[in-house]
């Protein structure tokens, strides 16, 4: 599946590199797709992901992706493996050219991996190439979360965000970097979150694109509310009554997982925040979603991706207070953040912007945007 070339400092140069084998396999196991039969004569998305979706994506993986172009666009950019806390960690590493470039991890979702960043990494690293200014530059670290892509095999237990968070900042000082931001989605986000909590030496603040603070109970809370408020509510309610997942992840992961490692449509359904997480939204092409399902499946990471939910509920973690600065980017169709919640648990909010159109996976739907903002939120953390 892949190569490797010498080491050196306890970082592995490491190349992407599928086999011929495992292709052919994903091919026939493809071939042999066996669908449900409808839980409903509508073959809609109300009961889950319904047959006609599936048997588009089918189609399209069958006949039109191209997973060796996918391995050509990954290692275009340097990869790498190193071991921290007894586990390997696989990383991109793309320093800036410009001098002064600001280090910067980027952190990535759930369902998802280090690939939601690729069209993210050329207008940070190169900001003048893409319509920017040197000084807004950033040297880019990519790792995937312990037991995402090639962060295998899962060493131990209890990989909460908070130990990922200590694990990616002594990444970013073996790298050499004094100092550091993050940005992240979705479990990037808690990551991001979590290292403010911590607030290690050197760590500059956190742009993500949610805030998961939720109501404490206190009625007072609500006076705060304005009219978009309740409408993000609204949007949470609708959320919860299609996440079962997150139950089921964070009881059974591995059992779930047999189902999806023997079958590729099965893991696909399963993963259908991609295309549903904004209720019909999603701006997320049919090659991405097939190139983070076949990375899942290829690397065989089902019941390593889905345990973080296990890991996290079963933590035991106590509420704290973020006293870090830290940067929300809400775009439209994804969890809406609620601003008089999040400044109850993050004291030191300093970057509050809001777009229409994008989701959750903003940074494979509208990367320009995106790093617009985290250019936007390290230029007001600089200038304080």
């Amino acid at each position: 599946m892949t190569t490797q070339t010498t080491t050196t400092e306890s970082i592995t140069p490491f190349r992407v590199a599928v086999s011929d084998a495992d292709l052919a396999d994903l091919r026939e196991r493809l071939a042999r797709t066996r669908l449900p039969r409808p839980a409903a004569a509508e073959d809609d998305w109300q009961y889950g992901v319904p047959n006609s979706y599936l048997s588009e994506m089918i189609d399209a993986w069958q006949k039109g992706f191209d997973w060796r172009a996918q391995e050509e666009r990954i290692n275009a950019f340097p990869g790498y493996l190193t071991e921290i806390d007894g586990q390997t960690i696989h990383f991109l590493h793309v320093p800036s050219a410009e001098p002064g470039a600001t280090p910067l991890m980027l952190v990535h979702s759930y369902p998802g991996s280090f690939v939601d960043f690729l069209d993210l990494i050329g207008p940070l690293v190169d900001p003048v190439a893409h319509g920017g200014r040197a000084e807004h530059a950033f040297s880019v670290v990519v790792p995937s979360l312990p037991g995402f892509g090639f962060s295998t095999p899962v060493a131990d237990r209890g990989w909460t965000m908070a130990r990922v968070a200590r694990t990616f900042d002594i990444l970013m000082h073996r790298l050499g970097y004094e100092e550091y931001g993050t940005h992240g989605s979705d479990a990037g986000a808690l990551v991001g979150r979590e290292l403010g909590l911590a607030a290690p030496d050197g760590y500059l603040g956190s742009h993500v694109l949610q805030l998961f603070s939720f109501p404490s109970g206190d009625p007072a809370e609500f006076e705060k509310l304005e009219p978009k408020d309740y409408a993000a509510l609204e949007h949470l309610e609708w959320f919860q009554s299609v996440g079962g997942y997150n139950a089921f992840n964070a009881s059974r992961p591995q059992t779930v997982a047999a189902a999806l490692s023997d079958s590729p449509i099965g893991q696909l359904a399963w993963n259908e925040l991609f295309q549903s997480f904004g209720n019909g939204t999603s701006l997320v092409t049919t090659e991405q979603i097939l190139t983070e399902a076949s990375l899942e499946w290829f690397t065989n990471t089902s019941a390593t991706i889905g345990r973080y939910h296990y890991e996290e509920a079963h933590a035991g973690a106590e509420p704290a207070v973020n006293h870090s600065p830290i940067g929300v980017a809400v775009f439209s169709d994804d969890f809406k953040s609620i601003r008089a919640f999040a400044e109850r648990d993050n004291d030191n909010i300093i970057h509050w912007s809001a777009f229409e159109g994008g989701g959750h996976y903003a940074a494979l739907e509208r990367p320009d945007v995106l790093a617009e903002d985290i250019r936007a939120f390290f230029a007001t953390l600089r200038a304080l």
